[in-house]
């Protein structure tokens, strides 16, 4: 289904989904920051994925009443072979760079997802969609100008995690049309602990009860951010929701002036209000789009 053809509160809903699932991705991306990199990064996203597992058990009991067709099943498991490489990768580099660093590299990310989705859900890739994931490009390129003259190991994670997350991401879309938001979810909770498990096993180190608890909470956001992240694919096309996703390097940059006593400077300000710019501007475009499709010309109430 084509945006222009989609009612203007499911633009809304979309947007709103997508700036909550970047909230809750930050809280994630603050707690592992927090924990460093004591636990191997493969332990740390089974015990993530695992642990997200136990809690949404009840969610994958409908499963046995409507069990997915084989191409479904297939989806679901390419999906968490993918994503479960990615977050591997992810929880590896941000034990090892910069916060704003892995979030402005993983803006790469949502490019992947706006081109992929315009050649292979058919989703339209307007003059404002891509000028809103430019802009958003380029607030966070302004606010983390440092950094990528050299390129260690942490950062060459995080440029490989983008694309494999940008490929979950629009497998995740095309999911939306077969199954709920939940079981989106279970099933890629359920796949990411299989694909991690071997890798946990093989480095292994007990975890302390504190890292348990860290752990937990990291599963707990992350799992809400799948679910609201999935409810804003099925309300609008990716191609809409994409550029809000730049909203997350602003709250991952709140953040880490009140948790990690980061300083604050003219380049993080002038990015910000760059990325504000944009979503602003998306938002307003693609509500003005929605409204003239539900509402007919004058001519045609004359019909």
């Amino acid at each position: 289904m084509g945006v222009d053809t989609i009612p203007p509160k499911h633009i809304s809903a979309g947007i709103g989904w997508m700036v909550l699932t970047g909230i809750l991705f930050v809280f994630v991306t603050c707690i592992v920051r927090y924990l460093g990199s004591d636990m191997p990064a493969i332990e740390a996203a089974f015990l993530r994925y695992s642990i997200g597992l136990l809690m949404i058990s009840p969610v994958l009991l409908k499963l046995f009443r409507a069990p997915p067709t084989g191409r479904t099943m297939k989806l679901y498991v390419v999906r968490g072979l993918v994503h479960g490489i990615a977050v591997m990768l992810w929880f590896y580099a941000m034990a090892r760079i910069p916060i704003a660093q892995v979030t402005a590299i993983g803006y790469l990310a949502p490019i992947f997802v706006t081109i992929g989705a315009a050649f292979f859900l058919g989703e339209g890739l307007h003059l404002r969609r891509i000028f809103g994931v430019v802009a958003g490009l380029v607030g966070a390129l302004i606010i983390v100008r440092p950094g990528f003259e050299t390129v260690n190991t942490g950062q060459l994670a995080q440029l490989s995690a983008a694309p494999l997350f940008a490929a979950s991401f629009i497998m995740a879309k095309k999911l939306t049309d077969q199954a709920e938001p939940m079981v989106i979810v279970g099933m890629l909770s359920v796949f990411c602990t299989l694909v991690l498990l071997p890798g946990a096993i093989l480095q292994w180190r007990t975890p302390t009860m504190e890292e348990v608890f860290w752990l937990t909470m990291t599963a707990l956001f992350a799992t809400l951010g799948h679910y609201t992240l999935t409810r804003a694919f099925k309300a609008a096309p990716l191609t809409v929701t994409q550029p809000f996703s730049f909203l997350q390097l602003l709250w991952a940059t709140i953040f880490g002036i009140i948790l990690f006593d980061e300083m604050l400077d003219m380049y993080v300000v002038m990015g910000g209000a760059v990325i504000i710019a944009a979503v602003t501007y998306i938002s307003h475009r693609e509500a003005v789009v929605a409204r003239r499709q539900v509402t007919p010309p004058p001519a045609a109430t004359k019909i």
